[in-house]
């Protein structure tokens, strides 16, 4: 461990190399520079400045609103919260889920205002666990934060992808829908997220903060023809009817299996912390778009999940659709229109196009970081920063690699959206779970914490418990098939390709990460 040797002298550093050190952060180029605090927070970190720093709060605030883009993914993947539950069951158990992440993503935010860095939670559990397992957990969040978000940069490209080729199912009754070419479709626009992420990447916080415009207004242009055009709901029906179409035991049984429809639109709160070298005064700023953005995007997308179920008309219709997307057929029977339609099925494609473009910018900023601190082969080349980009190119160029790739599944399986999504939700549940787990540790223990301009105070303990609880029950859920009895095409193998990743990355662990990744916190400077 020569480098371990000589980061210990490192952090013994004097106040005077201290003050030349920041004073080498005063004369980066303008574009790179931050506040005073982010400068101090780098240097803490022991972290190099490579990135720009343009995002600003309201930014930062519409890159998590796009990526997560809670209502238009909630109508994309709807039908799975159809199937098991029905229109109550996909109303309440999305409250339940977006009321549990505040908790969740308010616990993280605390621990992106102590330390905001592009690792995220592979970093946090490296400063906050017991120290002898620093290493070995932090090293295997970072293998999963990886696995999530490369996963997560699949399925929606997936998504936006097959949406399209549901439109040409539509519009075209002689079409067949071939598998192959929803595969292809998703390899443009996966190539279309690598294009803004590269070519445009100076333009990116502007493009975010003009999507965001059309994201807000987009909700409105698509509720007001539901509400006007569509068929009107009992509302007793709509929320206290739950139903089951997929053979579970009970109806309570398949609403709690649906629960990965609630997911999905509510995840990926810690967006935010893996840009947050690319944000200005980043310790304050993050906590705040973490938490907003998470309960806007929350309400917009309730809101459109009760009108989605007040104007669905015939469930059976829907959830049967030779589109593969109930919304589809749900705004098709309510303008009885295909103009009106294709316009508002083009809306939520875009916006979720524009969604895989911000979860590229995430995944490949999460590699960049865990290839920066040697947690993956190839780390020198998939954390090289070119001079004139000032973005991690190789890394935006393997998630386009891995989108690809891991599309191909669709090609042999019907199922493989929910397989892939599977994969990611499981994997990031997990970082969230060990790195405030960490926190809990922590605060038991009674040890202080870092200091950060977002503190939780009395209501941090018992905010972590609840997010801990409220996260393992949903990691149990993500491994669960959509039916009971499932034959082998329709069992959900992400529990597969979760293990074999875990097992591969401890093969790497043992051959060669012991000997090359210190952690984190081995760069952290522990005087001031």
């Amino acid at each position: 461990m020569e480098q371990s040797k000589e980061l210990d002298v490192d952090v013994r550093r004097s106040p005077s190399s201290h003050d030349a050190e920041l004073a080498d952060f005063d004369a980066l180029p303008q574009e790179k520079k931050g506040t005073k605090e982010d400068q101090q927070n780098m240097w803490r970190m022991g972290k190099v400045q490579e990135l720009r720093r343009n995002f600003r709060f309201i930014t930062m605030f519409g890159f998590s609103m796009i990526l997560m883009a809670t209502w238009e993914v909630a109508l994309g993947v709807s039908t799975i919260g159809l199937l098991n539950g029905g229109t109550a069951g996909l109303i309440w158990m999305f409250f339940i889920t977006w009321m549990g992440f505040l908790a969740v993503n308010t616990s993280m935010a605390e621990m992106g205002s102590m330390a905001p860095t592009s690792g995220g939670q592979y970093h946090w559990v490296s400063e906050f666990a017991p120290r002898e397992h620093q290493q070995f957990l932090s090293y295997v969040i970072g293998w999963l934060c990886v696995l999530a978000w490369q996963a997560s940069a699949a399925a929606t490209s997936f998504m936006a992808g097959t949406m399209i080729q549901g439109l040409l199912v539509l519009n075209y009754p002689g079409y067949v829908f071939e598998r192959w070419h929803g595969t292809l479709l998703v390899f443009a626009v996966a190539g279309f997220a690598v294009l803004f992420n590269t070519v445009l990447a100076k333009k990116l916080p502007l493009i975010e903060g003009v999507v965001l415009v059309i994201h807000l207004f987009g909700f409105f242009a698509i509720l007001v023809p539901l509400w006007v055009l569509g068929p009107r709901g009992d509302a007793r029906t709509v929320f206290t009817e739950f139903s089951n179409f997929t053979g579970w035991n009970s109806a309570g049984t398949a609403t709690i299996v649906g629960v990965l429809g609630a997911i999905l639109p509510l995840l990926g709160g810690d967006a935010p912390v893996h840009l947050s070298e690319e944000l200005r005064d980043a310790s304050a700023t993050l906590p705040k778009t973490m938490i907003f953005s998470t309960f806007a995007n929350g309400l917009l997308g309730w809101i459109m999940i009760i009108s989605f179920c007040f104007c669905l008309g015939d469930l059976t219709a829907a959830i049967s659709t030779p589109t593969g997307y109930a919304f589809i057929e749900v705004f098709y029977n309510a303008t009885g229109s295909y103009a009106g339609t294709n316009a508002m099925c083009s809306l939520v494609i875009f916006m979720s196009i524009f969604c895989n473009l911000s979860i590229v910018a995430t995944a490949s900023r999460q590699l960049y970081s865990f290839a920066r601190d040697q947690g993956v082969p190839f780390s020198k080349w998939l954390s090289y920063v070119p001079p004139r980009w000032d973005v991690p190119l190789p890394a935006i160029l393997f998630s386009f690699i891995v989108s690809c790739l891991l599309s191909l599944i669709n090609i042999g399986s019907t199922i493989a959206f929910n397989i892939i999504n599977s994969i990611s939700v499981a994997a990031l549940l997990s970082s969230y779970m060990v790195s405030i787990g960490c926190i809990i540790a922590k605060r038991l223990r009674g040890e202080p914490m870092l200091p950060s301009k977002f503190v939780l105070g009395k209501w941090g303990l018992p905010l972590n418990i609840v997010s801990m609880v409220f996260l393992a029950f949903l990691f149990v859920m993500s491994f669960w098939p959509t039916g009971p009895r499932p034959n082998a095409a329709g069992m959900n193998w992400s529990i597969l390709v979760y293990g074999v990743i875990i097992v591969v990355s401890l093969i790497y662990f043992y051959f060669r990460g012991r000997h090359v990744y210190a952690g984190p916190v081995e760069y952290v400077r522990k005087s001031a």
